[in-house]
């Protein structure tokens, strides 16, 4: 019972996870742009606002819930 219902709910979050992360707008476009995009968000040069920020969070909740339930059904 414990297993199906943990279960159940990983699908539910992973499922949520792909819509949240699909959801967000891309930063740039390309390899330069890839590197780029990580120094900017490492360094904090250019700050998320409105729907990205929200969209932002949601994921970070969203992949901590996964983890926290991957290792929930490995263990029941």
């Amino acid at each position: 019972m414990m297993h199906t219902l943990l279960m159940v709910l990983l699908v539910i979050v992973s499922l949520a996870l792909i819509v949240v992360v699909l959801l967000q707008s891309g930063k740039s476009a390309g390899l330069s742009g890839a590197i780029s995009g990580g120094a900017e968000q490492l360094f904090g040069k250019q700050k998320a606002r409105g729907i990205d920020l929200v969209l932002h969070r949601i994921t970070i909740v969203l992949a901590v819930l996964f983890f926290i339930l991957a290792l929930a059904v490995t263990k029941v």
